[in-house]
């Protein structure tokens, strides 16, 4: 009988899995990509790359499934509002749940693995909630929880015999202590995040998210260029991106869009940075300021800022400016985040 397990890379999903493959049934791992993912940031792998990784040890099929516009449809006017922040999270489980019913029956799979523990998450993961995302996904009855399914109702697999109930657990409630102490019996190492995550929870994300909303540039890649760097919003027309390290520079020059100005220091250590929009010269000058700002200076306060137009090659001949630093004042009234 094959199954479907939702795998986030986090660890509840991956005991999930492992507790449903260990009743003998052949597993399916599906793997959910967002933009907003916290495990993909800095020297992680990510969690695409743990998920696969853990499905091909256990020699389970892994599947991934993006979920891009459509998931920026439901940030902007989720159903059943936001959390703590601007994490739709009972809408995110039902969409989510809703693409792996279509993949379920294209997979001629009988039913649906989560890794989700009853009493962890205050917004989606209590027993009303968990039966309204079932309900509202088409999937009652077909979506077990085996880290929490013995404090849960009977679902069809346990009735049908599918898989046996006193092999599933009673986990409940925000301790991460009984999963890590399970992952040990078990041997998992090494995952990204014990419980997952979202930067949709993080108040300072949720703030540049929200004034993308505001300013409706609610895009993929604006998305991306919030993750990219220091983000200041100087007009309604007008956004600046400043990496913070190298591997943010790159990430900006690789994000760079048709009208996009790109500005960097080309003599002195210091960042790349991006700006979008319209800019006047006197944006483009407080632009370099900014970038100063943030440059080796070595107890100088001035420095040349080249910038160029996205697609053109530094070189020589890239305008520039001799500018100061701009003071910290002046830049907490734009930053936000």
């Amino acid at each position: 009988m094959k199954v479907i397990a939702l795998v986030s890379g986090g660890l509840d999903s991956t005991l999930a899995a492992r507790l449903i493959k260990d009743q003998g049934l052949e597993v399916i791992a599906l793997n959910f990509k967002t933009p907003f993912c916290l495990c993909d940031r800095g020297k992680s792998p990510g969690c695409v790359s743990y998920s696969r990784k853990f499905s091909e040890e256990l020699g389970m099929e892994f599947k991934v499934f993006s979920l891009g516009e459509e998931f920026l449809q439901i940030i902007e006017n989720p159903k059943h509002g936001y959390g703590s922040n601007l994490n739709p999270c009972i809408d995110c489980r039902i969409l989510k749940l809703r693409r792996a019913k279509e993949f379920m029956r294209e997979a001629g799979a009988s039913f649906i693995v989560t890794g989700e523990v009853i009493g962890q998450r205050p917004m989606s993961q209590h027993r009303q909630a968990l039966n309204m995302i079932d309900k509202e996904s088409g999937l009652e009855g077909f979506v077990l929880r085996p880290l929490s399914a013995q404090l849960l109702e009977e679902t069809l697999p346990e009735k049908e015999g599918w898989v046996k109930r006193e092999k599933l657990l009673n986990f409940n409630g925000r301790s991460r202590k009984p999963q890590m102490d399970l992952a040990e019996e078990f041997n998992i190492k090494d995952y990204p995040c014990p419980a997952g995550g979202c930067l949709l929870t993080d108040t300072e994300f949720s703030k540049k998210v929200k004034d993308l909303i505001k300013h409706s540039e609610l895009s993929l890649n604006n998305i991306e260029l919030l993750k990219a760097g220091r983000y200041f919003r100087f007009s309604r027309d007008a956004k600046l991106v400043v990496g913070r390290n190298e591997r943010e520079n790159a990430r900006l020059e690789n994000l760079a869009q048709e009208g996009d100005i790109l500005f960097s220091p080309p003599e002195i250590a210091g960042p790349t940075a991006l700006g979008r929009g319209v800019f006047s010269e006197e944006l483009i000058k407080f632009s370099a300021e900014i970038v100063c700002r943030y440059c080796d200076l070595n107890g100088t306060h001035q420095a040349t800022i080249a910038y160029r137009k996205a697609g053109t090659v530094p070189s020589g001949e890239s305008p520039c400016l001799v500018v100061t630093a701009v003071d910290d004042n002046r830049i907490s009234s734009v930053r936000i985040g």
